[in-house]
């Protein structure tokens, strides 16, 4: 079988909060959850497991590829509760989101300060 990506732990000051956050973004599933984490899914069965670690917090960046739907109702929820968001990583172009790569993108960061990017088509 070749290799296919299972699961991460992303680091949070709030595990629970950064759970709903990425729930309601990426419209992801809870899933049983243990230990320190709380879990949830998504496509394809891949783990995001959230948990709140004893050192600081370094960033992170996490790119999730969305068809156009998914990505509208994104950037509709991101928009509605007055996050900030860019077309850019280096946010030279706040409030806008970019059509690069032959589909449309933008970034944002989550409640622990992570980078996010929801994009439309990927780069290669």
């Amino acid at each position: 079988m070749p290799a296919r990506f299972n699961h991460t732990i992303i680091a949070a000051t709030d595990r629970e909060e950064s759970a709903r956050f990425y729930i309601d973004l990426l419209e992801a599933s809870p899933a049983p959850s243990w230990g320190v984490f709380t879990n949830i899914t998504l496509a394809d069965g891949v783990l995001l497991q959230f948990a709140e670690p004893p050192t600081d917090i370094q960033m992170q960046h996490y790119a999730f590829l969305v068809d156009d739907g998914l990505f509208d109702r994104a950037h509709a929820l991101v928009t509605e509760r007055g996050l900030d968001y860019a077309a850019d990583p280096f946010w030279q172009r706040p409030g806008t989101i970019n059509n690069e790569h032959g589909g449309r993108g933008f970034y944002l960061y989550d409640p622990a300060g992570h980078g996010i990017e929801l994009l439309t088509s990927p780069y290669l």
